[in-house]
Formats: C-alpha cells, structure tokens, sequence
C-alpha cells in the first residue's frame, strides 16, 4: 500500500477534527453558563455539589447540589450530547435550596453545578465523575 499526499491530508483532517471535540464540548458548557449567568463573572464557593467519585452505571448517577440563599441552581454534565441535566428554582418561600436527583451520563466526565444567589451573584462548583458503563447508549 502506498500512502499518497492525499491520504496523508485525509488523516491530519481527521485527526484535527478528533483533537478539537473535547473543546467544543467545553465551549458548548460555556455557552450555557454564559446563557444562564447573563455574561457575568461566576465565582467559586457558595455551592456544594455532591457526587459519587466512581459510578458502575451512566444510568443512574445519584447527584445532590445545594447552595444558601440560591434562587436557581442549573446542573450541566460536560461530556453528554446535551450538556443541560436540570434547573432547580427556588421560591422565596423555599425552606432550603437543596436538591437531590440521578442523573445520566455518557461517559467519565465533570458535572458543574452553577448556582444564581438571590443577591444577583453566581457561583460554580464541579465534580469529576468516572463512569464504568456509559449512560446514553454507550
């Protein structure tokens, strides 16, 4: 077999486009923090984000987020075709601002939780979540 300049051009097209998914995957994560936040600046703190550090089963992956004095909290796992898992809003009259739920995810990958304070501020907290057995068909 003979490897031709065309070949060649084929393979370092292909390898550029596999090289740059994972950055579209976290410019997409960006995209939606940038949506949700409004363009202002997240800090770090405020917020916990529970989750286990390995998961047998994409399927049922059991997150917990919590943040005091939040009005939302918006749950993003990076790695998934659609990175938006959930949105929890909070009433004035909300005895906590805590939610627990499963989510599912695609493959080892970080879930940020974004969190909107009712003093118009927002912070971030992410977790690294390895996944055994992929969630959404893999």
């Amino acid at each position: 077999m003979q490897f031709t300049r065309r070949d060649a051009l084929a393979v370092g097209a292909g390898a550029a486009l596999v090289a740059g998914l994972p950055i579209r995957a976290m410019a997409m994560g960006d995209e939606y923090i940038e949506a949700f936040t409004g363009g202002a600046e997240v800090g770090e703190g405020g917020i916990t984000l529970t989750a286990p550090e390995i998961a047998e089963n994409g399927n049922t992956v059991p997150i917990e987020v919590s943040a005091e004095g939040a009005t939302e909290i918006m749950v993003l796992a990076l790695g998934n075709p659609v990175p938006p898992v959930a949105t929890f809003k909070f009433g004035p009259l909300a005895a906590s601002q805590d939610a627990k739920t499963r989510i599912r995810l695609a493959k080892t990958q970080d879930v940020v939780a974004i969190a909107k304070m009712d003093d118009g501020t927002f912070a971030k907290a992410s977790a690294s979540i390895k996944v055994t057995i992929g969630g959404c068909g893999g």
